[in-house]
């Protein structure tokens, strides 16, 4: 009897893998039916796709007069070539990739790529190069919009749908690896809905094994339709290099920032739910008769909030938006992050053991009071620092827990005093010398007076903090 070699065994199974999935022409997946089923390669695909990745190069160059000591030998052995204590020195450089999505040329990558960056370059597959400008920042999901200065149609990637990935589907990472050049990894869905990853605001991950190594960063997570369903962003590692945990944002994320985009807008208005939610551990599921922890408990609600005018209480498990199911407050934020604007969305919910349905309005979180930006100057510790009136706008866009009123802090100005005190963005400002501050101007009013001594009451990362600084 014919018994095949180990070699030929292992080269037949990965045969059949691939054309399973390669195959677009069958409805069901099947078997490959003739030895040219069983030699299918991923070159289509790549054609297909790889043409729209390319290759982002950001650099800043700061302008500040340089100290000479900065160019003292003994300085400089100790400090690192750049000297000045900042990364990189006087000049700074990040290497990562990105997708074309427009044909008028625009590109989307991760926000991280490009932070702190003043001038951006972008290459294509082909070797042409085109500066770049921003069109939009969102920091919350780590996704930046591109647009290139070119006159000219630009290739594209179609965009595939992220929900209707499964685990096992195999997947391609196309992206520039330590600058090495375009490069071509497979892999398969390792896991989806990865929310506990901390990349984000937004944690609802595709989780991959094709291999994603620094300079992949914004690249492409495509499927054998070479269709994008994901942008590779992050890895999880204890050397640097991939070890086969590796994070992808949603394509489904990406279509809501890159509509926002070509509106012409400047930030992503998303729906606001009015409501703080928190994970069900192992304690609340038993008290609430589950068998395991599940969906997303309402805590609070904010009076006239679109969460409160559905008829949603405290104490209510949310277990599915519009049937797809939630699994913490986590997944339900980005679920509801991708809806658009305008209408409504259904939520299914578990009360008292009794299951019900909430109709939520899909409108964005009011900008009540107005922002009154203030950038306060002089001698007080917040100089340097840009504060704005607390609105649910403001909370839900810098995601501040713990604050309901309040200043809070927007921009921190580089080498000032409120970045020396280590002042942060997000930080809300409740109180000086224990008199509440509320408005900007008052905040204004009370760093304008000479102090002996400042005793401040800030709220940071839902925690109060009261602290002593002297005038």
């Amino acid at each position: 009897m014919y018994k095949p070699s180990r070699g030929t065994v292992r080269a037949v199974i990965l045969g059949c893998v691939i054309a399973v999935f390669a195959s677009a022409a069958h409805a069901e997946r099947q078997v490959p039916q003739t030895q040219t089923d069983v030699f299918l390669s991923f070159s289509p695909v790549v054609k297909k796709a790889q043409p729209a990745v390319v290759n982002v190069y950001a650099s800043r160059i700061d302008k500040r007069p340089r100290n000479a000591i900065f160019d003292d030998p003994v300085f400089r052995h100790f400090f690192g070539e750049g000297g000045d204590g900042r990364p990189g020195g006087p000049s700074s450089h990040s290497l990562g990739s990105g997708v074309l999505i427009d044909a008028s040329g625009l590109v989307v990558t991760n926000y991280h790529v490009i932070e702190g960056m003043t001038e951006v370059k972008v290459a294509l597959a082909d070797k042409r190069e085109f500066d770049a400008e921003t069109v939009l920042r969102d920091q919350r999901t780590d996704l930046v919009v591109l647009r290139l200065k070119g006159n000219e149609k630009f290739p594209v990637m179609d965009l595939g749908d992220s929900d209707a990935l499964e685990v096992g589907d195999i997947v391609l990472a196309i992206g520039n690896p330590f600058g090495v050049g375009q490069t071509v990894t497979q892999g398969i869905v390792s896991a989806l809905a990865r929310t506990q990853a901390g990349i984000s605001d937004y944690g609802f991950f595709i989780q991959t094994d094709a291999a994603i190594n620094p300079g992949n960063s914004g690249g492409a997570l495509v499927d054998l339709h070479a269709r994008l369903v994901g942008i590779n962003s992050a890895i999880f590692s204890q050397t640097g290099s991939s070890i086969g945990i590796g994070f992808a944002i949603p394509v489904n994320m990406v279509k809501i920032v890159l509509a926002a985009a070509k509106g012409g807008g400047h930030q992503v208005r998303r729906p606001w739910l009015g409501a703080s939610l928190q994970t069900v551990s192992r304690e609340i599921a038993e008290s609430l008769g589950l068998d395991r922890p599940m969906g997303a408990l309402v805590t609070d609600l904010s009076a006239g909030g679109p969460a409160a005018e559905a008829g949603l209480r405290r104490g209510d498990l949310i277990t599915a938006i519009d049937t797809q199911s939630v699994d913490d407050p986590e997944g339900l934020g980005y679920r509801l992050a991708t809806k658009s604007l305008g209408g409504s969305t259904t939520f299914t919910y578990l009360r008292n053991g009794h299951s019900g349905s909430a109709t939520v309005k899909l409108i964005p979180a009011p900008e009540i009071p107005a922002r009154d930006p203030v950038k306060l100057i002089g001698r007080s510790p917040f100089a340097g620092a840009t504060v704005i009136n607390l609105s649910p706008a403001v909370t839900d866009e810098l995601s501040i827990r713990g604050a309901s009123e309040g200043v809070v802090i927007s921009e921190i100005e580089e080498g000032s005093q409120a970045k020396l005190v280590n002042f942060q963005v997000g930080d809300v400002i409740l109180a000086i010398d224990d008199k509440p501050v509320k408005t900007t101007r008052e905040l204004e009013a009370a760093v304008g007076r000479y102090h002996t001594y400042w005793k401040l009451t800030i709220a940071r990362g839902g925690e109060t903090i009261t602290t002593m600084i002297g005038g």
